[in-house]
């Protein structure tokens, strides 16, 4: 049986290939930090960013940024966070309109629709001007939620609040932060979402496909595995 509910994870999976909607600098690149260094200290090394304990845009980046490198300059800080600030922007703007479009479909079909990003507050402040704000019935982000995924808490208070069982619902996403694990670990059905981390982490993609219930490149995907018509 197909499920009532559909929770898609954000960035990376609903957002597009980001060779498509920036041609700004990675914030690694304007800190002269090691691009992999710094996305481990995103994404292994910093729970209180997307969990909301810090608010705010300049100190979470010089928290990151002087745990790496001491000798960064304040005003290489600025500049770097109007940039953070911006990119994230293109992302929630620039979103693909097919994967807007497969949203509607779903919506239309009767599905109820969840979102849970791991996000800090400088990459959802641009939230409300996304095409994308405003299908969901349920947002759930880390910053305002206080909780984070791969953890049970986070799943559990955006089933609750769309009123599914876990078992009723599949989550959808590109498998960053453990999601796939966390969200199996409640009784969720998995979905792997991998075309845009093809052009970003290829290597990745193996492991997590070998995690998920099922394997699409693109969202519009979606539409047949829960049998609407595209």
């Amino acid at each position: 049986m197909p499920p009532r509910a559909i929770v898609f994870d954000l960035f990376h999976t609903l957002t597009g290939l980001e060779s498509e909607w920036c041609n700004l600098p990675w914030t690694s690149d304007v800190l002269g930090i090691d691009r992999a260094v710094w996305n481990t200290a995103l994404t292994v090394q910093s729970r209180w960013r997307v969990a909301g304990e810090e608010r705010d845009p300049y100190r979470i980046v010089e928290r990151l940024a002087r745990a790496i490198d001491p000798s960064i300059t304040d005003e290489t800080l600025r500049i770097a966070v109007e940039i953070r600030i911006a990119r994230f922007r293109h992302s929630l703007i620039r979103v693909p309109p097919a994967n807007v479009e497969t949203l509607r479909q779903l919506r239309a079909a009767g599905f109820r629709l969840g979102l849970i990003s791991n996000a800090d507050v400088m990459e959802v402040a641009a939230w409300a001007d996304s095409p994308l704000a405003g299908l969901f019935d349920v947002e759930v982000f880390s910053c305002t939620a206080g909780c984070v995924k791969p953890e049970p808490a986070i799943f559990a208070r955006c089933l609750d609040a769309l009123d599914v069982a876990a078992a009723q619902s599949m989550f959808v996403g590109d498998g960053s932060s453990d999601e796939l694990v966390g969200a199996k670990s409640v009784g969720m059905t998995t979905v792997l979402v991998s075309g845009v981390i093809q052009e970003l982490w290829p290597d990745k993609i193996a492991a997590r496909a070998a995690i998920a219930d099922h394997h699409v490149v693109w969202v519009p995907e979606i539409l047949g595995l829960v049998g609407v018509a595209g």
